[in-house]
């Protein structure tokens, strides 16, 4: 059986276009189910995936208590998902459905992971692709992850690698990532993204910061180490200007008397300390959440089998 994972986010307008475009290329694949991770969507999302739920039995859905964000959509996808396979894709169908049956071949050939690539899109703005260039660029640099510019969530996972990425018990999980890191078999497609079918984005340019942080965070110390160098390098500077003064001071008549020069050494050296502070409490925020050992997300609502799959569980341990 192959699982497709739809993390979906106030997409109550498109989730009957997407379950039925799905349906018709999953037909020719045998045994399929398709799961909508709903992200605490304030629309009438709920409502319909009740009545896509009804009326497909390949459906099923979770939906959380509050917006968790696309990362955590995806880990409950991975967590729920049953199939051998595991393809996972965006509901706003800017990721082509009619590329999967391309990702489950190269998966019949022996790939255990397929990921795809996003093309250059001359309908985004210059900043973004400007931004995603460096994240990527600064991202490889610090972590040492070999990701290439533009990939994307859009991806088949064998079972295997599914289980793997499933005994990760971080809540802050970069999955993309995470995916890169545990290596195995991997090969790449590339994609021309579609427009999007309805609405508007819902992805601010502020979660892309924070995704960016998540990324380098999650795979690295070097921050803690480059903060280190900034530390000395500002000692250093330091200790030449105050040579240069003292010098001045006692051996010429031209000592600086002027305000300018130890306002912009001030700023300089209490800039980079708080560029050093701000890192390290990145870090020790992160412990923190993660030693509190909250749950990553909480689901509110799920379809029918799935409250019948956990009744059982409980049943089980009890």
């Amino acid at each position: 059986m192959i699982s497709l994972v739809v993390p979906a986010f106030n997409e109550a307008e498109t989730l009957p276009v997407v379950i039925h475009r799905l349906m018709a290329i999953m037909e020719p694949h045998g045994t399929y189910e398709i799961l909508i991770i709903d992200d605490g969507s304030t629309d009438q999302s709920r409502v319909v995936l009740r009545q896509l739920t009804a009326a497909y039995p390949v459906v099923r859905f979770l939906s959380f208590s509050r917006n968790f964000g696309h990362q955590m959509a995806l880990r409950a996808g991975y967590e729920h998902a049953r199939g051998e396979a595991v393809i996972c894709l965006d509901a706003d169908l800017q990721h082509p459905p009619e590329l999967i049956p391309a990702l489950i071949a190269k998966w019949l050939e022996g790939a255990e992971i397929v990921y795809t690539v996003r093309q250059s899109d001359p309908s985004l703005s210059w900043f973004k692709r400007t931004t995603s260039k460096t994240f990527y660029s600064l991202l490889r640099w610090v972590s040492n992850l070999q990701l290439e510019d533009g990939v994307a969530d859009f991806r088949l996972l064998d079972r295997k690698i599914v289980d793997t990425i499933n005994q990760f018990k971080e809540n802050d999980l970069f999955l993309r990532g995470a995916i890169s890191w545990v290596g195995f078999r991997q090969c790449r497609i590339l994609y021309q993204p579609a427009t999007r079918y309805a609405g508007r984005s819902e992805y601010s340019f502020g979660k892309m910061l924070k995704l960016a942080a998540m990324g380098i965070t999650s795979f690295s110390t070097r921050p803690l180490y480059l903060s280190v160098l900034l530390g000395f390098s500002m000692s250093g500077f330091a200790a030449l200007f105050g040579m240069e003064v003292l010098y001045e001071y006692f051996f010429t008549n031209a000592t600086v008397s002027g305000w300018t020069t130890l306002v912009v050494l001030v700023s300089l050296i209490g800039g980079a300390q708080f560029i050093m502070i701000g890192i390290i409490g990145v870090y020790l925020g992160k412990t923190f959440v993660e030693v509190k050992g909250r749950p990553a997300y909480i689901i509110d609502d799920m379809s029918e089998i799935e409250e019948v799959v956990a009744k059982t569980a409980i049943t089980e341990r009890i």
